[in-house]
């Protein structure tokens, strides 16, 4: 039977929109398919909610699939249209193991009786309610009372309730005596602040020229420019949205352009030009040719017009404006007990696990630890722009390395919210002197000098790794603008413990599968294949991959023999010597150790065989070539490398890294990272046995 929870509110302005986001995220890392379902939704256009989370979590089906009948219908025929809705939410969950249902948003089916309507379709559809009840200007007191009204409601209409979200609140701590559990969000000033989008399309605009990326944006304050350059200038905040008349256009906006690249001046949102008037053609082919990097909108309305419409429009969530949607996932996170929720509507964890199963899993993990990692190209925009998720999601703590000024300027460009993230030089005098003899202290035996590290600890690279040696950071991720050498090699001089190793997570349709090493060792003699086993293990735990390895070999069991084979066979009697504990298999071709029917033919008694989980590949050249095949031909995602065998973690990014694959590294960065650092007396078998070689 499909789980699902239906989320109403009470009235408009409830910001009931987060609350359905966080639970598809919740319900996604559970269940292998979780559907969202609008009962009711505007003739004419799109829903902004249903298309955000289409793209947010990768939902396949077309837009009309999660759509039910238009508010038209309803006015028409309510009974019919609670037929038709019922019918469509019933092929949809068919489909799906869960689902959640977003109700009214109170336009036009009539809001004093629109709650009733909800409530009825609730026990119509057999869905549990989360009850979504706005805190904005309300006492605590008044609060309780527009709970209990609602909560009476849905009982009378026969709708369960699964718990209260109170939304909007001024304080954060509201003691409610309720018979169902009660979470409350505080409000959040840029998820009530419309992207420039919202702005476009309310006052029926168009793109003019510029940045389209920018459409994203959130525009914090309104402004109309009629007024001279110099007093606009004066007067526009951080993030403003200037509207200025078409006819004077000429005149203010090469300005107003200027003003956003410059050092010192506020950015911009947008600039929204009314009246229709055309530019005149030596300033529309100048602007043209230039890199404009905001958007400019142009409406044929006038200024008061405009200003008008613009002053009433409140943020929506759209697929264009990522970092409202992180800003609300991060808070219903924070606010709300995923777990009690998840017992409630009494949802066990599936076995399978998606990549976006997995890729959640990794958010929470260093979500709940909350640890300090560096990026050291701290002016390439891809981190920028990664480093704004990673904050709005409350993945990690950041301190991004390069000019300060340099970072903060054009990360207001590009419009992301980088303040809760520490910006440090390399050229710092007081750490640049403190790492120097440091790192002349760990390299002495190498003939380093503090004159020399002066210079060596400027580079971003050491710079981030001496920060994370010497506990200035828990982690560092780098190399999407540097080369692996680059990124890696003073992590080895600094923080290994022995011998070197990496993974790849092979994120499949239904599961995940370990593959090590593929990126560091090109020819691991038969005891550093053993500890690769070993630390691959681990790192597989550590993710929440059961480990079963199977060492690979060109051969199964005793049926081949040479000079790679034995290698093979002796890592795995090291690995059984070492940690008996852990099941393997080896040496076993690739199809053995993956498809169950192989492996009753070849190898019908071994606990691995058909059932592998971490696999050791001989060598480099084995390894690099069988991730991008499994990756290419199965349409698989391979995340990492990961590193292995660092005392604390470092991790390198591909040079075409995407946003996505950055947010994705640093969240297993800071994942790895032990809360027992350790030392010269471990007592992990594994890290001895590694120091010992």
């Amino acid at each position: 039977m499909t789980r699902a929870v239906y989320v109403a509110a009470g009235e408009a302005g409830s910001n009931k929109g987060t609350i359905a986001l966080g639970m598809v995220e919740l319900l996604s890392r559970q269940v292998e398919t979780v559907g969202v379902f609008r009962p009711v939704v505007r003739a004419g256009r799109e829903d902004n909610l249903i298309n955000t989370i289409r793209s947010r979590f990768q939902l396949s089906l077309p837009y009309e699939t999660y759509a039910g009948v238009t508010y038209d219908e309803v006015h028409a025929d309510a009974e019919r249209a609670a037929g038709d809705i019922v019918a469509r939410y019933r092929a949809l969950a068919g489909r799906c193991d869960a689902m959640v249902v977003i109700g009214t948003d109170y336009t036009d089916v009539g809001a004093p009786t629109e709650f009733e309507f909800n409530a009825r379709l609730a026990a119509d559809l057999g869905t549990p309610v989360l009850n979504v009840v706005s805190g904005k200007g309300r006492t605590a007191a008044e609060i309780a009372a527009a709970v209990e009204l609602s909560s009476r409601q849905l009982a009378h209409h026969h709708a369960r309730e699964l718990a209260v979200v109170v939304t909007r609140a001024a304080a954060e701590h509201i003691a409610i005596d309720h018979p169902t559990p009660v979470f409350v969000l505080p409000e959040a000033r840029s998820l009530r602040a419309p992207t420039v989008a919202d702005l476009l399309d309310a006052c029926d605009g168009s793109f003019f020229l510029g940045e389209r990326n920018g459409l994203g944006r959130e525009a914090n304050a309104l402004m109309v420019g009629a007024m001279s350059l110099p007093g606009i200038l004066d007067r526009y905040t951080e993030g403003a949205a200037v509207i200025i008349p078409s006819d004077r256009a000429a005149a203010l906006l090469p300005g107003l352009i200027a003003a956003h690249v410059a050092p010192g001046f506020p950015t911009l949102s947008a600039v929204i030009m009314t009246g229709g008037t055309d530019l005149p053609a030596p300033v529309d082919r100048l602007l043209r040719s230039m890199d404009i990097p905001l958007p400019v909108i142009a409406t044929d309305h006038d200024t008061f017009d405009t200003a008008t419409r613009l002053s009433a429009v409140e943020g929506q969530f759209t697929p264009e404006a990522g970092g409202k949607t992180d800003t609300a996932l991060r808070l219903f996170a924070e606010h709300v007990d995923g777990r009690l929720l998840l017992d409630r509507l009494a949802i066990a964890k599936t076995d399978v696990v998606t990549p976006l199963m997995f890729e959640y899993e990794l958010l929470d993990r260093a979500r709940a630890r909350r640890r300090h990692i560096v990026l050291p190209e701290g002016e390439e925009p891809r981190i920028l722009r990664a480093a704004d998720v990673l904050l709005r999601r409350g993945v990690a703590e950041l301190t991004l390395l390069g000019d300060e000024e340099r970072i903060r300027a054009q990360a207001a460009q590009l419009g992301l919210d980088l303040d809760e993230a520490r910006v440090l030089s390399p050229f710092d005098a007081e750490l640049r002197e403190q790492f120097a003899r440091e790192y002349a202290r760990v390299r002495a035996h190498r003939g380093m000098t503090v004159e020399l590290a002066r210079d060596a600890v400027t580079d971003v690279s050491y710079f981030g790794t001496l920060m994370v040696h010497t506990g200035m950071a828990d982690g560092m991720v780098s190399g999407a603008a540097h080369t692996t050498a680059h990124t890696i090699r003073p992590a080895f001089e600094t923080l290994r413990l022995g011998l070197v190793s990496s993974v790849f997570f092979m994120c499949l349709a239904d599961r995940v599968l370990v593959y090590g090493d593929c990126a560091v060792n090109p020819d691991p003699s038969a005891e550093q294949l053993a500890d690769i086993a070993i630390s691959s293990a681990r790192t597989a735990t550590l993710f929440g991959v059961d480990p079963k390895i199977a060492m690979l070999s060109y051969s199964t069991g005793a049926s081949g023999a040479g000079a790679d084979v034995d290698k093979v066979r002796a890592a795995t009697a090291l690995v059984r010597e070492r940690r008996p504990d852990l099941p393997v298999e080896g040496p076993i071709q690739y199809d053995a150790a993956v498809d169950p029917s192989v492996a009753r033919a070849k190898m019908p008694d071994s606990q691995v065989a058909g059932r592998a989980t971490v696999f050791v590949v001989p060598d480099l050249n084995t390894g690099n070539n069988l991730y991008k095949a499994v990756q290419r031909s199965a349409g698989a995602v391979a995340v990492g490398p990961v590193l292995q065998g660092l005392r604390k973690p470092v991790n390198d990014l591909s040079r075409g890294a995407t946003v996505a694959d950055i947010v994705t590294t640093v969240a297993i960065t800071a994942a790895q990272v032990r809360d027992d650092e350790p030392d010269a007396g471990l007592e992990d078998e594994v890290e001895t046995a590694i120091r010992r070689h």
